[in-house]
């Protein structure tokens, strides 16, 4: 298991851990590569169906490491540019041909932020503080968020939490659009876990596959090409198995059966 991140896989989820709670799991470029190698594993593992990422200990992830960014600031690191470009982008998460839900168990800031909307579903636990926090560190709207958020919360919402790096607490993070679902920090890990549970058991892997790259690929399409799209992947899954085996177990009133995806 990785110090910065650690992975369990059971029952078809893999829980991923961000740890670094003494440090409110404050982002590296560690625990970037880590994180962003455990989500391509879990692309290629059969066994995997859906993907859950939450905090070790009282945050989910509080931003860049304050270390970093203070040797940045005084220029005791040079940034290297083109080791920047060559980084996976943060947006990669969206790439991943499986769900991926967001536990979000405390302090959500920044980068950590960048993280949890990079999900496709974000749970929250009730009282958690969420922040963009850029503009309020000399920073701008960093790493994709200035393209996902406005299209989460609206442009008028999205330039209020970006300009003003003003906290919300999770209630009104949901109310915003921000999260889908808010529960007492007690049950917040089991009962994203119980969702995620219900989409390895009912989902067809190869669906939820699809209708992820139908959902971030219409976001920059027009109405009639997505509607195209749409007809034509309609089209192929009445061949493919996953549709045959859903129509046959609601029939037979079973639980489906539908092939896993993997390497």
């Amino acid at each position: 298991m990785s110090e910065v991140v650690q992975k369990q896989v059971r029952d078809g989820v893999a829980l991923l851990t961000l740890n670094r709670p003494d440090r409110l799991n404050a982002w590296t470029a560690e625990m970037e590569r880590v994180y962003f190698g455990m989500l391509e594993e879990c692309a290629q593992a059969e066994e995997v169906r859906v993907i859950v990422v939450t905090g070790a200990g009282r945050g989910f992830c509080a931003g860049a490491d304050m270390h970093d960014l203070q040797a940045l600031g005084d220029g005791q690191v040079d940034v290297d540019a083109e080791a920047v470009l060559e980084r996976r982008p943060q947006t990669f998460p969206l790439s991943i041909g499986k769900p991926i839900i967001a536990a979000i168990n405390g302090a959500c800031a920044g980068i950590g932020l960048v993280q949890a909307l990079m999900c496709d579903v974000r749970f929250a636990a009730d009282g958690a503080k969420l922040t963009t926090a850029f503009a309020r560190r000399g920073l701008v709207a960093e790493h994709g968020i200035s393209w996902i958020l406005p299209r989460l919360v609206g442009p008028a919402r999205a330039l209020d939490l970006l300009l003003s790096g003003r906290v919300v607490l999770a209630e009104e993070a949901q109310a915003l659009g921000l999260v889908n679902h808010v529960l007492a920090p007690e049950t917040l890990l089991e009962g994203t876990l119980d969702y995620a549970r219900d989409l390895v058991v009912n989902c067809s892997p190869a669906s939820m596959a699809t209708i992820k790259r139908q959902v971030y690929a219409d976001l920059d399409r027009g109405l009639p090409d997505a509607l195209a799209a749409a007809d034509e992947l309609m089209l192929e899954s009445f061949t493919a198995p996953d549709f045959v085996e859903g129509v046959t177990s609601f029939l037979e009133r079973r639980d489906p059966r539908f092939a896993p995806l993997g390497a």
